[in-house]
């Protein structure tokens, strides 16, 4: 699978779980800021370094996308086998 495109569905399946995934640029805060989950005004937003390696981005959703209850929609097989096996370690 293609790294891009495995982080466009990663993406798209983050939207069907009501969960954003926003890039921003964390170089510019003058702080350590780590991606993550998080909630803002009632909204669940997946904040990401935009410097991430496309790799890493794709470590970040699969595990967090693992960790919701996702087994009630549609997930094309490739991308549900890998979250199966995400939550198998």
């Amino acid at each position: 699978m293609n790294p891009d495109q495995l982080y466009q569905d990663l993406k798209e399946l983050a939207e069907k779980l009501n969960v954003s995934v926003l890039e921003h640029n964390f170089r510019n805060t003058g702080i350590k800021v780590k991606s993550g989950l998080c909630i803002v005004k009632g909204n669940t937003l997946f904040i990401m370094d935009k410097h991430s390696s496309i790799n890493d981005k794709n470590d970040m959703l699969l595990s967090c996308i693992s960790k919701m209850p996702h087994e009630d929609i549609y997930i094309v097989p490739y991308l549900r086998e890998m979250l199966k096996r995400q939550c198998e370690t």
